[in-house]
């Protein structure tokens, strides 16, 4: 009795549907960071201060994230960077 036939083996369509599953999933779970306009980050970076998250150094002119110790001359740099580091901490779960 031959084999099956190969040509009505569908495991390799198996396996390409559950890797695009997988990279949806993923996708899903992250948090878009390109969608910071500078209004935004303007708001964000000034509550920031005021939470003594950032500092701001003015001779300098930087700013500067304290948690992670990373200097910006951009409230919008900075925004995207809180955003993605927040995200990163979370899903870790150093944020709880």
């Amino acid at each position: 009795m031959p084999g099956p036939d190969p040509h009505d083996d569908t495991s390799s369509d198996y396996e390409r549907f559950e890797k695009e599953q997988l990279a949806q999933d993923r996708d899903a779970t992250r948090v878009d960071t390109a969608d910071i306009d500078d209004a935004s980050a303007q708001n964000l970076v000034s509550e920031l201060i005021d939470a003594d998250v950032v500092t701001l150094v003015p001779e300098d002119q930087v700013l500067v994230h304290e948690p992670s110790g990373t200097a910006f001359d951009s409230s919008t740099q900075l925004a995207v960077f809180h955003r993605g580091w927040t995200a990163g901490r979370d899903a870790d779960g150093e944020g709880e």
